[in-house]
């Protein structure tokens, strides 16, 4: 065993940092890109031939990135060890006719993606991000990032039940932001702001894919600042601490028995059914091709994915001091206490037996303790990529992650040691 992980703010520094970047699944693959790219990758597009050349190589689409590293000598059947994560939170998104309003106020109307808790949203300042479509087909990233927009949440005097019966929202009528004054809609106006924005030519966007999102930075939290609360852990955390592992990996020089892959999805919180999504074709084409481009047969193909692993890595339910009843008893999950290994009997997630084997492995090689994870028997599971990675591409999955409080909110809390110790383990586990 080797010594224990010695824990580095930098590295939760650099976490912060990329959350901030990062308001929209694109900008997240695009940062990871660039990442990547300092690393010595390059990018390889789908629509060309690849060839079987070592070195570290990604694919890029829309908030999808799946990336790898091919060590010189590498053969046709060697095996992958992949980390699997997803871009996407849940967000309110703008809808095709955005702009609306009603009594004088300017509004945009949103649709609501994924499982948000929606009463974190209201009172928040939100910028809007994601990406416009030109004329001509390409992509151009936008990023208001200052105070844009606004749920305004109905004042306690008119609704003196909130107190007693709690909020109720409904879905339609009460999370319309407001961005304004002005008592005629123009329709168009929004996407002519973001136009000048992004320094675009008037009219010339034809589509849109843009979300909301909360403007305050990450930050420290508590007496020791041992803890991070910020936007999008669920599942940029990940993501980021995979990115760090495979290009640690890439530098290291080590010599390397299996060929390490980050596949960071989008589409996760709405089911993956997405080319884009883990339920669709990206990874198993692009693991397929590079086994075809190294020389290989549907035989080396075949021999490559029964001996790959997949670490599924997502946010999981730190023990909620105010709620511990609906925690199972006997695992108690506690942020700074290491990653944790998520287990469900009834497949919501991937691992079994010897899934928990490989990653006590990597995590006894890296000096790293991790916690187990179970839901309590009388509450429904979640569930992750993990099971739709192994139904999928019969490769053998684990799911793990990070143990965060206020999962699904406009800003989640973690152990600010924890991202650190999930990427060490990450880093062992591409090892191999």
């Amino acid at each position: 065993m080797s010594a224990p992980a010695r824990f580095d703010r930098g590295h939760t520094d650099d976490l912060m940092s990329f959350l901030a970047a990062s308001p929209s699944p694109y900008h997240a693959v695009a940062n990871t890109a660039e990442r990547l790219e300092k690393a010595g990758f390059r990018q390889v597009a789908e629509t060309d031939a690849w060839d079987g050349t070592h070195g570290g190589k990604y694919v890029l689409r829309g908030g999808a990135i799946v990336a790898w590293y091919v060590p010189e000598g590498a053969e046709a059947h060697t095996p992958f060890h992949i980390i699997g994560a997803h871009t996407d939170s849940p967000s309110l998104r703008v809808k095709p006719r955005p702009d609306s309003g009603a009594h004088g106020w300017r509004q945009i109307a949103v649709e609501i993606y994924g499982g948000p808790l929606l009463n974190s949203w209201l009172d928040r300042d939100l910028g809007l991000a994601g990406r416009l479509t030109l004329r001509d087909g390409s992509f151009v990233l936008v990023d208001v990032d200052r105070p844009l927009l606004r749920v305004p949440q109905l004042a306690i005097h008119l609704d003196r039940s909130v107190g007693s019966e709690g909020l109720k929202l409904d879905k339609q009528r009460h999370l319309q932001p407001v961005w304004g004054l002005g008592d005629q809609v123009r329709d168009g106006d929004l996407i002519a702001f973001l136009e000048q924005e992004a320094a675009l030519d008037a009219g010339s966007v034809t589509g849109w894919d843009l979300m909301t999102y909360p403007v305050e930075p990450p930050a420290y939290l508590g007496r020791d600042r041992e803890l991070v609360a910020g936007p999008r852990m669920d599942n940029l955390l990940s993501v980021h601490a995979g990115t760090a592992a495979l290009t640690a990996v890439a530098a290291s020089g080590a010599p390397l028995t299996r060929i390490p892959v980050l596949a960071a999805f989008d589409h996760e919180e709405n089911g993956s059914q997405s080319d884009t999504g883990a339920d669709g074709p990206l990874l198993g084409s692009v693991l397929e091709r590079s086994v075809l481009a190294r020389g290989g047969t549907f035989e080396d193909r075949a021999r490559a994915f029964a001996a790959s692993v997949c670490l599924s890595s997502d946010t999981g339910h730190a023990v909620h001091p105010n709620y511990a009843e609906r925690h199972d008893p006997t695992h108690h999950p506690r942020v700074n206490g290491g990653p944790i290994l998520k287990v469900n009997v009834n497949n919501r997630y991937a691992t079994d037996g010897s899934g928990r084997a490989v990653f006590a492995a990597a995590c006894e090689k890296a000096g790293v303790p991790f916690q187990s994870f179970v839901s309590n028997n009388s509450m429904p599971c979640g569930t992750t990529i993990g099971p739709i990675t192994a139904a999928r591409h019969g490769i053998r999955t684990v799911d793990i992650g990070v143990a965060i409080l206020s999962m699904h909110s406009v800003r989640e809390l973690c152990g600010a040691d924890d991202p650190f110790l999930l990427a060490n383990a990450l880093t062992a586990f591409l090892e191999g």
